[in-house]
C-alpha cells in the first residue's frame, strides 16, 4: 500500500465514525451499536444523571461526567485514594433514589488496607457548577476481614425502595472458606442503611459471632446486583472458577454454597468441595454458565424499545465478550440469547438509559460507552 493510502486507512480506523453503525442480529431484529464516548480507562460503572449526562467510574480511581455528545469531563475532585491493583480500584456508582432533592451518590471501591485492599462504600454530594466535584464524602461501609492482594472485591450496589443499600463483597480468592463463616464480610452481600448502619430486620442481627450487616453468604465474586422492578426482589450474578458462573435470587439469611458446592471446578481442574453442585441447606442458582462467560453488570429491561424483551435480564460478559439476555418467567430463567457476539470487547457494565436503550461499558485501556437500540 502506498504511504498516503496507508495513512488514510489509519485515519479511517481511528475515526469515531468507524465504530458507529455496527449492526448485529437478534431475535428482536437488527441491533444498532453506536459509540457514545471513548477514551475511558477501564471504566467499571455508569449512572445516568437527570439531565441525561452520565457519571462513569474508571478503575484507576477517577469519576468523570460524560456529556450526551460524548465529551469527557476532567476527573471530579474529592474521590478517595483507591487500591488500584489487579481487579481492585474504583468500582460501582449509583444515584440515591432522592438524588433530585439531595444530590447524593454512592460509590464502591477497593480501599487501601493492610498492604492490600478491602471493599468500601462511600456516600457523597455531587456539586454542580463549572467544575463539578464531590463534597461531604463519607465512608459508610468497610468490609471486615482480611485484605485482598488484588482479587475478588465484588463491589456492586443496589438500592431498594425503602432506601436501604445492598453491597456485594467478594471473598478475595485467598479467603474463600470465609464465605461460609458469619464473622467476616468476605463472600457476603450486606444490607445497610444510607448512614451505613445494619437495619434491625437484617437476618443475623443479634446473633453471636455474626456481623449484623450480612444479608446472604456463600458467594464467590458477585459483580452484578439488580432489583427486579416488577416485584422488588434482589437478583445477583457471580463469577465461578472454571465454569459455574451463577444467577441467584437473593433471600435474607440464605447460604449460596461457595466454596462447598459449585457447577464449576477449580482452575487446576480439581473439584470444588467434594465435587457436588447442590447440597441441603444451600441455595441452587437459577441459571449457571459452564464454561464461564465471566459476567459483570446486569439490568432488568423495562423499555418499550424492544417490546418482546420487557422484563428480561441483561448481563455483560468479560471473557466471552458478549451481552447475555435471559428471559424471566416468575422466579425462573427459561431461556438465554447471546447478543453482540463478535463485538470483540469485554463488557463490564449494562444499564438502561432514560431513552430506553441499553448502554454498555467496555473494559479496556481505551474503554467505550456503547448504545444498543433497534437497527434498520
Amino acid at each position: 500500500m502506498k504511504p498516503r493510502l496507508a495513512l488514510l486507512a489509519l485515519l479511517v480506523m481511528a475515526s469515531p465514525l468507524s465504530a458507529q453503525g455496527q449492526t448485529f442480529n437478534s431475535s428482536a431484529g437488527p441491533l444498532a451499536v453506536e459509540t457514545i464516548a471513548r477514551g475511558l480507562v477501564h471504566p467499571w460503572a455508569l449512572a445516568f444523571l437527570p439531565d441525561g449526562n452520565m457519571l462513569v467510574t474508571e478503575r484507576p480511581g477517577r469519576i468523570r461526567i460524560v456529556a450526551r455528545d460524548g465529551t469527557l469531563s476532567e476527573p471530579l475532585a474529592g474521590v478517595p485514594r483507591v487500591f488500584a491493583s489487579g481487579q481492585g480500584g474504583l468500582l460501582d456508582i449509583i444515584l440515591d433514589r432522592d438524588f433530585a432533592r439531595n444530590r447524593t451518590i454512592y460509590f464502591s471501591y477497593a480501599e487501601p488496607f493492610d498492604g492490600g485492599g478491602r471493599t468500601a462504600l462511600a456516600r457523597a454530594k455531587l456539586d454542580p457548577g463549572a467544575t463539578p466535584a464531590l463534597s461531604d464524602v463519607k465512608v459508610i461501609y468497610r468490609q471486615q476481614g482480611s485484605a485482598s492482594r488484588g482479587n475478588h472485591f465484588g463491589g456492586r450496589i443496589a438500592q431498594s425502595t425503602d432506601g436501604n443499600l445492598f453491597v456485594s463483597n467478594g471473598e478475595h480468592f485467598t479467603g474463600r472458606d470465609k464465605a461460609q463463616t458469619l464473622d467476616t464480610h468476605l463472600g457476603k452481600i450486606v444490607r445497610i442503611t444510607q448512614d451505613g448502619a445494619a437495619p434491625k430486620d437484617n437476618p443475623f442481627v443479634g446473633r453471636a459471632g455474626a456481623l449484623p450487616e450480612t444479608w446472604s453468604y456463600g458467594h464467590r465474586n458477585p459483580q452484578g446486583l439488580a432489583i427486579n422492578p416488577a416485584d422488588g426482589k434482589l437478583w445477583e450474578q457471580e463469577h465461578g472458577a472454571m465454569g459455574g458462573d451463577e444467577i441467584n435470587l437473593i433471600a435474607p439469611g440464605k447460604n449460596y454454597g461457595w466454596p462447598v458446592v459449585s457447577y464449576g471446578v477449580n482452575y487446576d481442574g480439581s473439584k470444588v468441595g467434594n465435587g457436588a453442585s447442590e447440597a441441603p441447606g444451600m441455595e441452587s442458582p437459577l441459571w449457571h454458565w459452564t464454561p464461564s462467560i465471566a459476567p459483570s453488570g446486569m439490568t432488568f429491561f423495562t423499555s418499550d424499545l424492544f417490546p418482546a424483551w420487557k422484563g428480561n435480564l441483561f448481563n455483560g460478559a468479560l471473557k466471552f465478550q458478549l451481552l447475555s439476555r435471559l428471559e424471566i418467567k416468575g422466579d425462573k430463567v427459561v431461556k438465554e440469547e447471546r447478543l453482540l457476539q463478535g463485538l470483540g470487547e469485554r463488557i463490564r457494565d449494562v444499564r438502561q438509559g432514560p431513552d430506553g436503550a441499553l448502554y454498555l461499558l467496555t473494559d479496556n485501556n481505551a474503554g467505550r460507552i456503547l448504545r444498543v437500540a433497534p437497527g434498520k
